[in-house]
C-alpha cells in the first residue's frame, strides 16, 4: 500500500522508471485514485493510465474560459475512450459576484490568483477530497517551478478523503520530446491548438502561441513573471521553491 512512509523510497526506485511502470504500481497500491486532464498534451497519461484500469477515474475543470477547440478535444476523448470523466465547474455565485465586481479580465490588472482560485481551484478543492490521490502530467522540464517536480509526493496543499493526499506525477522524468513521441507512436488524438504554436494550453484569455526558441510555459501568464505562473493547481511547487 502506498503511503506517506514510503513515498521516498518509491522515488529512489523511480527514478529508473518508465511512467507506464510507474502508473502500474500506483494503480495497483491505491484503489480510490483520479486522473487530473487539462485537454492538452496530458493525454498521453490519461491513456496510459486507461490502458491500465479502463474505469479510471478522469476530470477536467471547466473553468468557463478554455477554447472552442479544448471542449471539443475533452469530448473526444471522452466518446473514444468511454471515459469515466468528471466535468468540474465554479460555484456560480462566486463567480457572479467576482465578475460583477471587477469585470471579465480583472487578472490583466491585479494577478491571475483570485480569477483561478474560483475556477480552478475551489472545484479542484472539492474533487480531491473524495479520493485518496490524483495523477497529473506535470513534467520538470515545463517550467521553473517544476524543475523540483518529484514522481511521488504527499500533496502539502490539498487534502483528500481520508485527510492525507497523495500526489503522483508519473511524467515527470520525461522530456516534451518524449511525450510527443508517444502520442504520435500511437496515434493519440491531441488537441488542434498544438498546430497552431500552442504548447501550455489553458483559459483562451491566459493562453497565446508562443515562438521559436521560447519556452512552453510563456504562453502563460504571459504579463506575469515566469516564476510565479501557477494557478494554484499546482501551488506547492511555489510553496518548495520559497
Amino acid at each position: 500500500m502506498m503511503n506517506s512512509s514510503n513515498i521516498t523510497d518509491f522515488n529512489q526506485k523511480a527514478i529508473n522508471m518508465e511512467p507506464v511502470e510507474i502508473l502500474r504500481e500506483v494503480l495497483a497500491s491505491v484503489d480510490n485514485i483520479a486522473v487530473s486532464f487539462s485537454g492538452a498534451e496530458d493525454i498521453a497519461l490519461v491513456v496510459m493510465a486507461w490502458k491500465i484500469r479502463p474505469d479510471i477515474q478522469v476530470f477536467t475543470l471547466d473553468t468557463g474560459r478554455l477554447h472552442a477547440e479544448t471542449y471539443a478535444f475533452i469530448e473526444q476523448v471522452r466518446k473514444q475512450y468511454e471515459l469515466n470523466l468528471d466535468v468540474l465547474s465554479p460555484d456560480g455565485e462566486a463567480l457572479r459576484e467576482m465578475v460583477g465586481k471587477k469585470g471579465l479580465f480583472s487578472f490583466y490588472e491585479d494577478g491571475h490568483e483570485e480569477c483561478c482560485g474560483i475556477r480552478k481551484i475551489e472545484p479542484l478543492r472539492r474533487k480531491l477530497a473524495s479520493v485518496d490521490a490524483w495523477l497529473t502530467g506535470q513534467r520538470r522540464d515545463q517550467s521553473p517551478t517544476r524543475v523540483d517536480v518529484p514522481v511521488a509526493q504527499v500533496d502539502p496543499v490539498f487534502t483528500g478523503r481520508n485527510g492525507e493526499l497523495l500526489k503522483f506525477n508519473p511524467l515527470a522524468n520525461w522530456s516534451s520530446a518524449e511525450v510527443w513521441q508517444y502520442i504520435r507512436m500511437f496515434d493519440l488524438p491531441y488537441n488542434p491548438l498544438h498546430d497552431r504554436g500552442f504548447i501550455s494550453i489553458g483559459c483562451e484569455p491566459c493562453t497565446r502561441p508562443v515562438g521559436p526558441n521560447q519556452h512552453e510555459r510563456e504562453g502563460r501568464w504571459w504579463w506575469e513573471e515566469a516564476t510565479i505562473r501557477e494557478c494554484g493547481l499546482h501551488q506547492d511547487n511555489l510553496i518548495a521553491r520559497d
